[in-house]
């Protein structure tokens, strides 16, 4: 999952985690952990517009397009483009992917619904064998890089080694990733051989060591090769030779240009066209820090042509999104989805058409296991969670909204899925469904900690929704004996998540269709798991999901995964976030999404009517 401060697509044939998401809006980034195809609700049209004829929840064909001489601006926040590499724990985000997914083509992309599609402008993916599970892929044979240089088994072999190559153990005896991505080690565990094809061919194949339910969420063609290793001095012969031997010395000049070269430090600076190559309709054209990022077409990209031929996407905080679609300086916006919000694009008129519909999205609050008041008491984690009043959140923040809201209490399903009714009565009792305060203090008592307690909450600021989240547990908690203080700041995922200055972490997750990025959250090792919960119980079901390919098993861990984190209070999950999408009504093809991808998982299809 992503947080929706992304935490794009999604890893590569592993499971890529959930997107952080730092702001409410609804749609796509990590986050994704729930059913393998997830039935969300189609999206309600509420004025004008006109959208692509879809027959699924793939992208709709358009037939021949000509690309217009037109610019689309849309926004999701105002969070800075943080570089070319998306794939490292401090770049991974919805905000970013939401620029870098319009250059960045994989094999598959998310429905909006969270399907799995094919994108056939890449090629294709195929299980050739269950047993041993061997999955063969096919690169479109005019696949090229915006520098025409060909896409081949190279670039998925070096997609492989960045998610497969350790550089040793750390001092419990864990590997070390040599390349910095945010995913870890996951995919070189699943199939430890790699691709397995010709040098300079059009296919290739892996072999997974178990059966694996994700194997068609790839974007093994996301990095261009020629580039990472020309950066090392190196030649493609070399580097095949180096990560077939797993050769991490002569790969360390590799690992670091994919570490530092592809990222951009200094806003307004876009990369060297020469490295930041396109494989996707659209290329990186201009950036004016703080304000915008511009795309033009590809004048290799080989497949449908864009719609449209500038897509601008602009830096903006979501307060303002509304004015500025009123005002034509935003086309397309996803804002935060509060009532005022809504009522404000409404009273817009008939200019302006409305989506909105329920989202893969989940706000919750997460313990600090590493350091803090909750680290190591049960008793004090089971006393927040009886006093966080999450159906009076409900009710006052997000049934104005959507009237079907209810509270969450699932992680890895949603209440729309047909699911969600299952997996919940089989793993919660309801414990957690009343505030009750006096229960709170017996807790508190029973541990023995001296009161008030400190709870400092974080989160993304500003942020008017969770800033009234806030208040209202701090309203209910203070009565139990914390003390709960606001620490909401803009430096949250940059500096308060990572270095743990918190007690409670308030956030989403943003999802997709996959069936394990959960584990990256929630296993000992994750790369997303901020808060140092550990569980061997819960690693060990994570392992049994990741490994089968039958729904009545994957239900099964499901259930005892939720079970096993409603016990030892992971965290507490809260609300799915409603989702909100407002547009210019001439412009056709905006097609909300329930996934991380965001309204612009289309954006190549946008086109403003004649």
């Amino acid at each position: 999952m992503k947080t929706r401060r992304i935490m794009g697509s999604v890893a590569a044939t592993a499971a890529l985690a959930l997107v952080l998401t730092a702001c409410t809006s609804g749609g796509g980034t990590n986050d994704d952990a729930t059913a393998e195809t997830t039935a969300a609700p189609t999206t309600e049209e509420t004025s004008g517009g006109g959208s692509a004829e879809a027959t699924d929840s793939c992208k709709a064909d358009l037939g021949d397009v000509t690309t217009a001489s037109d610019s689309i601006s849309y926004s999701l926040g105002e969070d800075e483009w943080l570089g070319y590499n998306g794939n490292t724990p401090e770049t991974y985000s919805t905000y970013n992917s939401v620029v870098n997914d319009r250059f960045q083509s994989g094999f598959t992309y998310f429905g909006t619904d969270g399907t799995i599609c094919v994108d056939e402008n890449i090629g294709n993916v195929e299980l050739v064998s269950e047993e041993p599970m061997v999955v063969e892929y096919t690169i479109n044979d005019d696949a090229v890089w915006s520098d025409g240089t060909p896409i081949t088994y190279e670039d998925a072999l070096f997609s492989w080694a960045t998610q497969a190559i350790s550089d040793g153990t750390d001092a419990d005896g864990n590997p070390v990733p040599l390349f910095n991505y945010v995913g870890g080690l996951d995919l070189g565990d699943r199939t430890p051989a790699g691709p397995q094809g010709e040098p300079g061919s059009k296919s290739f194949t892996l072999e997974y060591s178990a059966p694996y339910p994700d194997y068609m969420i790839s974007t093994l063609l996301q990095f261009p090769a020629h580039v990472a290793v020309e950066q090392a001095g190196m030649t493609l012969e070399d580097f095949v030779a180096a990560v077939q031997a797993k050769d991490v010395e002569a790969l360390r000049p590799v690992a670091e240009f994919y570490n530092t070269g592809w990222l951009s430090p200094n806003p307004g600076q876009l990369p060297d066209p020469a490295i930041a190559l396109s494989s996707g309709p659209y290329q990186l054209s201009s950036w004016e820090a703080g304000q915008s990022i511009t795309l033009e077409p590809n004048p290799k990209w080989w497949g449908t042509p864009p719609a449209t031929s500038t897509l601008v996407y602009r830096f903006a905080a979501p307060e303002t999104q509304v004015q500025a679609l009123q005002n034509g300086d935003l086309n397309i916006i996803e804002p935060q989805a509060t009532v005022d919000t809504l009522s404000q694009i409404e009273a817009i008129g008939d200019s302006v058409s409305v989506l909105t519909g329920p989202s893969l999205t989940w706000e919750h609050l997460d313990f600090n296991f590493n350091s803090g008041v909750f680290a190591d008491s049960l008793e004090l984690r089971q006393a927040f969670a009886m006093c966080v009043p999450r159906q009076l959140i409900v009710d006052n923040l997000i049934k104005p909204i959507d009237p079907e809201a209810v509270v969450m209490n699932a992680r890895e399903v949603f209440p729309f899925q047909p699911n969600y009714d299952a997996v919940v009565s089989a793993s919660y009792d309801g414990r957690y469904d009343e505030v009750d305060i006096e229960g709170a203090k017996a807790l508190i008592a029973e541990a023995g900690v001296t009161t008030p307690i400190t709870v400092r909450i974080g989160y993304s600021a500003p942020n008017q929704r969770r800033t009234d989240e806030v208040a209202l547990i701090k309203d209910s908690c203070d009565q139990a004996g914390f003390s709960i203080q606001d620490v909401g700041n803009d430096a949250f995922f940059d500096e308060t998540l990572p270095n743990g200055d918190y007690e409670v972490a308030l956030f989403a997750w943003a999802g997709s269709g996959q069936i394990t990025s959960g584990q990256n959250i929630y296993s000992t090792t994750g790369g997303q798991n901020y808060g140092g919960f550990s569980n061997a119980d819960v690693d060990a079901a994570w392992d049994r999901l990741s490994s089968t390919l039958d729904p009545a098993e994957q239900e099964k861990e499901i259930i005892e995964i939720e079970t096993l984190l409603w016990d030892n209070l992971f965290g507490i999950p809260i609300f799915a976030h409603p989702g909100v999408v407002a547009y210019d009504s001439s412009i056709q093809n905006v097609r909300d999404t329930a996934t991380q991808s965001t309204v612009a998982w289309n954006a190549e299809q946008w086109v403003r009517s004649s």
